[in-house]
């Protein structure tokens, strides 16, 4: 493959979306995986072109999902740190507010439009905004760690463009609700989450009934899988849901979200993936962006709070599969990458791209086991959605459940 890439990137506004040293969404976890990136030459790469945004995001832009109020809030908020608005999601532990937090989370969309525009107009194949992926914000309030929806902007761009059927799909461990709630009556779009059940973590949905409002029943499907589940489990539940969906779907653009927060080391969740086996779902999304999408695929990060040990690994592998010049998970990391964190954050990095895994996919055709929790959630979600889709959840019924 020689697909054009661009990879959407600037200094100083992935920077200044900072909620401040204590908070988990440090803004040296998406510089780390740029700077592995670039000591792995991914950016000399003939067919990769690394971006600034070229025009900011309006409050127009904004508006296509977020209500005024909020934007006035968050403005608001920018100029007093300790500002308090919890209708609007702001002065909370999650979204303190900070100095030019407007301009900071609109620069974030900025980067994604970017990324959207650039794989509409032509200019790329794929398109990566690492530092986007602000996946909780909801049309009138901030939540988890997301001022304002950087996906619900692209997505929104896109559909008034023309673009009539877009497939989202979210793999980090957290369920993507406010991307959801944007598109839950809107069958131009599918979105597809696969996290851990609600029942153990925020945002507390997802629940693989949530198939979207009255306009679009089917178009919103939810995998939520057991605290625990590993590479194996995750990676069978996401083949025995995602790409029948994408199938009946037929979408003419893709969008992911890459949170890799469902990692084992996660501080602030409970699956137990390796780095190989989110390599192996970059891999997988790869393949249905060309299979089911004509290749036009936008990638955007998200969470992962491991920030040495798991994000930069991680993110790297993807801009390497985006770029279709994929790293092999036994490489070393560049001696340089290793120097540099431990002269500038006191730390060891992983030497090696790998967590000595070596993920495999049981298909679902191999067989339901009843007493399997994860095949039971699979299942679940079948039968919730893929009727409304024109498929066959379960063509034995099998064992009755």
């Amino acid at each position: 493959m020689s697909e054009r890439v661009r990879v959407v990137w600037d200094d100083a506004i992935a920077a200044s979306y900072n909620f401040g040293p204590s908070h988990p969404m440090a803004p040296i976890r998406v510089a780390l995986a740029i700077r592995l990136s670039q000591e792995f030459g991914l950016f000399d790469l003939p067919n990769v072109d690394l971006v600034p945004p070229s025009q900011p995001c309006a409050d127009s832009d904004l508006m296509r999902v977020h209500s005024p109020d909020l934007i006035e809030a968050v403005r608001r908020g920018s100029l007093d740190p300790e500002f308090e608005d919890l209708l609007h999601g702001l002065g909370t532990d999650d979204v303190p507010c900070f100095e030019n937090m407007h301009e900071s989370a609109a620069g974030i969309c900025a980067m994604s439009l970017e990324a959207a525009r650039s794989v509409h107009h032509g200019d790329a194949e794929h398109a990566v905004n690492l530092a986007g992926g602000l996946h909780h914000g909801m049309p009138d309030a901030a939540s988890g760690f997301c001022v304002y929806n950087d996906i619900g902007v692209a997505i929104s761009w896109l559909l008034d463009q023309g673009v009539e059927r877009i497939a989202y799909v979210d793999v980090d461990v957290h369920h993507g609700d406010g991307v959801q709630a944007m598109f839950w009556d809107d069958p131009r779009v599918l979105t597809i989450s696969i996290h851990e059940t609600g029942a153990a973590l925020f945002p507390g949905t997802g629940s693989p009934l949530e198939i979207g409002g009255p306009n679009a029943l089917g178009y919103a499907a939810n995998i939520a899988l057991p605290p625990g589940t590993g590479d194996n489990a995750w990676l069978r539940a996401f083949h025995a849901v995602v790409p029948q969906l994408l199938g009946a779907f037929e979408p003419q653009f893709l969008v992911s979200q890459h949170g890799c927060d469902s990692h084992i080391d996660d501080p602030l969740a409970h699956l137990a993936l390796t780095v190989d086996g989110q390599r192996a779902s970059y891999d997988a999304l790869h393949r249905w962006a060309h299979r089911f999408a004509g290749g036009r695929w936008v990638a955007v990060g998200g969470g992962g709070y491991s920030l040495v040990e798991v994000v930069p690994r991680a993110w790297t592998h993807l801009i390497a599969v985006v770029a279709a010049t994929p790293i092999p998970p036994t490489t070393d990391l560049p001696q340089g990458y290793i120097d540099y964190v431990a002269r500038a954050l006191g730390r060891q990095s992983p030497r090696r791209m790998t967590d000595g895994a070596d993920p495999w996919v049981r298909s679902w055709e191999a067989g339901f086991d009843p007493d399997e929790p994860v095949d039971r959630a699979v299942l679940e979600t079948r039968r919730a959605v893929f009727p409304h889709l024109g498929l066959v959840a379960d063509p034995m019924d099998l064992h009755g459940f």
